[in-house]
């Protein structure tokens, strides 16, 4: 065990005060792991959608003083009792669900959804003692998504945590731990296409183009970007999209463009935006007899899907995917091992790096939509 084992460091994490407002560098003390748990060092970290959703508290119960961050990779500085399958120094990539390894669904082959750890957006505690880890002056600071990786030190559970390749580079791995999987597993795990393929991606964000390059690992010979933002198409052609349509140029439902434009429809579809209206799109696009449509982003709580049920009775197939259907430890050292043996590009989603001292620039890239991912190096 290292020197601070068992003892409360003080590190810097930046802490959300109250919804919407920039984050402030404070001292925090992070308490020893407890029972089942490990407490890591974090090197790099990123800045996903999810943790800017949280941060504006919209549409959920607003919890703060919250340490943000899911996106990240550490080494294992100390381990809780109880804990034998990791060791400090371990490389890790925490992540924001888990795998148990004793519920149905970690024993199912079918399944990732963890009864014990899959994401708890309300919960800012730590599982075994109903406390948090994290405090400042005595007041306790609450964890996000079981990770709160915007601190130089945080504490996770076990089962959230991917021990990986200790020659991986975290500064570019560590994006693996949530939107570039989400998306490449929509596609590879999921959806499926097959060489020769066509298949249609809606929004193309870092998770919209994870999934475009996963069908282009496939072997599809057509991927039909859809967005907004025209912007972000001549981007895409970099993750293998071939294609583009922006809703906002056509006068009749994108859905039937994109029916005329493949001949009755795609054969694969996969919808990154969360938004209800692209994900009837994207499962009416696809074509009868065998088009497989899959969702990915998170709709608002009062969404409701309406299609014909005729469109299923046609033989079109709707299917929903959360985390890729990765297994975060047992799966996710696999994805990292695509990277080391050059099968997947990440460096092409990392857009932007920032000192841990400059995190807030990171919230402003993402809320005025430049760029893809930004790197937060915490040592700097």
């Amino acid at each position: 065990m290292s020197g601070t084992a068992g003892q409360v460091i003080r590190c810097k994490a930046a802490v959300a005060w109250e919804a919407g407002k920039p984050l402030s560098i404070e001292e925090v003390e992070v308490a020893p792991p407890q029972a089942h748990e490990v407490r890591l060092r974090i090197l790099f970290t990123s800045l996903c959608h999810t943790d800017v959703y949280f941060w504006e508290a919209k549409g959920q119960t607003p919890l703060f003083p919250r340490i943000y961050g899911h996106e990240a990779g550490g080494i294992v500085e100390s381990v809780g009792p109880g804990v034998t399958d990791f060791q400090p120094g371990d490389q890790v990539l925490p992540v924001f669900t888990g795998e148990c390894g004793d519920c149905s669904h970690c024993k199912s082959e079918e399944s990732n959804m963890c009864d014990l750890l899959r994401i708890n957006t309300d919960r800012g505690v730590m599982l075994t003692d109903g406390k948090s880890r994290f405090s400042i002056k005595g007041k306790p600071i609450y964890h996000f998504l079981g990770t709160s990786t915007f601190s130089e030190y945080t504490v996770c559970h076990v089962g959230s945590v991917a021990r990986i390749n200790p020659a991986a580079p975290l500064d570019k791995v560590c994006i693996l731990s949530c939107g570039v999987s989400t998306g490449l597993g929509a596609a590879l795990n999921v959806a499926k296409p097959k060489e020769g393929h066509s298949v249609a991606v809606f929004g193309l964000g870092a998770v919209g183009l994870a999934a475009a390059e996963g069908a282009r690992l496939s072997g599809a010979s057509r991927i039909i970007g859809v967005d907004l933002n025209p912007n972000r198409f001549n981007e895409a052609k970099r993750f293998g999209v071939t294609e583009f349509v922006n809703p906002k140029d056509h006068k009749k439902p994108v859905q039937e463009v994109i029916a005329e434009m493949t001949g009755g429809g795609v054969d694969r579809s996969i919808e990154c935006t969360g938004n209800v209206q692209a994900m009837i799109s994207a499962f009416e696009c696809v074509h009868d007899g065998w088009g497989v449509a899959v969702l990915v982003g998170v709709p608002n709580k009062d969404d409701e899907f309406k299609t014909h049920p005729m469109n299923l009775l046609n033989e079109r197939t709707l299917k929903g995917t959360f985390f890729g259907n990765y297994k975060p430890r047992t799966d996710l050292p696999g994805v990292v091992e695509k990277y080391m043996n050059k099968e997947l590009e990440v460096e092409k989603f990392i857009t932007h790096s920032v000192p841990f001292t400059e995190i807030n620039k990171a919230f402003d890239y993402m809320l005025k939509g430049e760029g893809l991912r930004c790197i937060i190096r915490m040592g700097d």
